[in-house]
């Protein structure tokens, strides 16, 4: 156990040094971005504050975390703080290009939503969200992640308005939304931001997502920037076959032969290694811009569980010659956006915010953005480093990773007894005055 321990030790130490290396070069690609050293300031302990040990995020429990005596610096710094987010965003993609140079990278798009309780909060309606498992008032953001074999790193977001939220005068100046920002499709808004990573220095040449972005205009945009692409499509997608036969995905790939299936390893769960077995067919492709010569190889996909026989379905085109295992890859990395959401909403609080204006919402998301990529920066330079030890220990997890900063490189919260009766007193006086507030305005309501 000792043997252990020591290994453990090693790591900690180079993930220490590693998240003092990459935090400040963080701070400091940001920097120029802020007018005033106090918005700065405090922009860093709040990225630092978001990976802190705290029971939800929210400028009230961050504020106390971080020993301040009161909200105002955080609610400046995301209401009313002058500062360039779209550069500071920007910034933070050339960060995560330069620690990924030399990398195999895929472009990933994803949404995940978040539960609202009202629709005053901007860009909230009644929506599907995969996050709240259906149909429900919810906020949907857009995101955009660069994944490799080891690292999955979100880049942008872009928070979609519902067409009837965007053209609603009286909420979008309630909530600030700026007169530029117009309603968008979620592909559209994809479009957007591959363009903007491909014009920062991302060196991809895939990009990947689900069914939502599986659109023709979306795929014919992909292969308008150079780059192959591997989307979900629905049984019911129709393709042309070789001989001009058009058919639905399911029926192209029951012209399959059984020993035409192959077996390929696709990663590793709690359980062990997962496996799927795989099929391709080739058709035509659907999406050559113009001016185009329809050169590459355009094919379906398709993968079948071990057990159940489930089938999914992925549309692919590639530039170049391409192998089986080579698109398996691809549409795996798809799914590692999942963990990163997963890891977001856990650690840097990107369901949390609690903010209901346009200009508080880029700013919490960017801040989540910055603590997400530092964590995951750091992870790859800690897993890069590989200490030498037994084999018995599994590689370091994200979580593992939070739990060794939050002992050795963050700063502890502020426990000690003044401080917190004081946020307990500020807590119970604000939420009175709220309770007092919604009852006078019910009663307003209630009169005839």
């Amino acid at each position: 156990m000792t043997t252990y321990q020591n290994q453990v030790a090693v790591e900690a130490t180079i993930a220490q040094a590693a998240w003092d290396r990459v935090f400040r070069a963080a701070m400091d690609a940001i920097a120029g971005c802020f007018t005033r050293r106090e918005p700065r300031t405090t922009a860093a302990e709040m990225i630092s504050g978001l990976l802190a040990e705290v029971d939800t995020r929210n400028c009230w429990t961050l504020a106390q975390t971080l020993g301040h005596r009161g909200l105002h610096r955080l609610q400046h710094l995301l209401s009313r703080a002058r500062f360039d987010q779209e550069r500071a965003r920007e910034e933070i993609a050339r960060l995560v290009v330069r620690e990924l140079a030399g990398q195999d990278v895929v472009l990933v798009a994803d949404e995940t939503g978040d539960a609202k309780s009202s629709t005053d909060c901007v860009g909230a309606g009644r929506q599907y969200s995969g996050a709240i498992k259906g149909v429900g008032l919810c906020q949907v953001a857009v995101h955009l992640a660069v994944v490799t074999e080891s690292v999955r790193v979100v880049i942008d977001r872009a928070l979609y308005l519902p067409k009837d939220w965007a053209a609603d005068e009286e909420r979008r100046a309630a909530a600030g939304v700026p007169e530029e920002v117009v309603f968008a499709t979620k592909p559209e808004q994809t479009v957007a931001m591959v363009k903007n990573a491909l014009e920062l220095g991302v060196r991809a040449h895939w990009f990947a997502g689900d069914e939502v972005y599986s659109g023709r205009g979306l795929r014919q945009e992909i292969r308008e920037f150079g780059l192959g692409y591997a989307v979900g499509v629905s049984h019911t997608h129709t393709v042309t076959d070789g001989a001009g036969r058009r058919r639905n995905a399911r029926e192209m790939i029951g012209k399959v032969q059984p020993h035409q299936w192959m077996r390929m390893r696709t990663g590793h769960g709690t359980k062990g290694t997962r496996e799927y077995d795989w099929a391709w067919a080739d058709v035509r492709a659907d999406d050559t811009p113009d001016g185009y010569k329809d050169h590459g190889v355009s094919v379906l996909v398709a993968r079948r569980h071990r057990y159940t026989r489930e089938l999914s379905f992925y549309r692919c085109w590639a530039p170049g010659n391409v192998t089986l295992a080579q698109l398996v890859e691809v549409i795996c990395r798809r799914w590692r956006i999942e963990e990163t959401f997963q890891l977001g909403k856990t650690f840097t609080g990107l369901d949390e915010g609690q903010v209901t204006c346009w200009n508080s919402w880029m700013c919490w998301s960017l801040f989540s953005l910055i603590a997400s990529a530092v964590l995951a920066l750091t992870a790859a330079a800690t897993a890069t480093a590989d200490p030498a030890g037994p084999a018995r220990l599994i590689p370091s997890t994200c979580p593992e990773l939070v739990r060794l900063l939050r002992a050795f490189a963050l700063t502890p919260p502020v426990r000690d007894t003044a401080h917190i009766l004081h946020w307990t007193a500020w807590r119970r006086r604000h939420q009175a005055t709220a309770q007092a507030c919604h009852q006078r305005r019910h009663a307003l309501h209630d009169q005839p």
